[in-house]
């Protein structure tokens, strides 16, 4: 491997690194130790929506789609894709998150997933 194939690898982290310290600075607590860990449901409600007809380079081919701001069962809200849709989506729907593919990157074609929600599944009692 050359001296430059063994920086690209390097110059991705510290890119990485950067992209996600600036969410870190960003954040609104003085102490970290009143941050924590919650665990979430994965299901909540469509608060807001739109159509994404002009999407960043890398998501040019999966245009149009739906794109949410999704109010989750716990309170927080998330900005998401919505996945399966049937109909247009709706304020209010009920939502839950599923993966799917996001993209396909780099010129080996590795396939990137993450999440996007649905509409929620009716649940069946198996108990009769």
């Amino acid at each position: 491997m050359t001296d430059q194939d063994m920086s690209a690898p390097q110059d991705y982290l510290e890119y990485q690194i950067a992209y996600w310290d600036h969410f870190r600075r960003a954040q609104p607590f003085d102490n970290t130790s009143d941050v924590g860990m919650v665990p979430l449901s994965g299901k909540g409600t469509v608060y807001s929506f739109t159509t994404v007809t002009a999407p960043a380079a890398p998501f040019e081919l999966y245009a149009p789609y739906p794109l949410a701001l999704i109010q989750l069962d716990e309170g927080p809200m998330v900005t998401a894709q919505l996945t399966d849709l049937d109909e247009p989506p709706a304020i209010g729907l009920r939502v839950e998150m599923v993966i799917r593919k996001l993209r396909t990157d780099g010129k080996r074609g590795i396939i990137i997933y993450g999440p996007k929600f649905r509409p929620e599944l009716e649940s069946h009692d198996v108990h009769d």
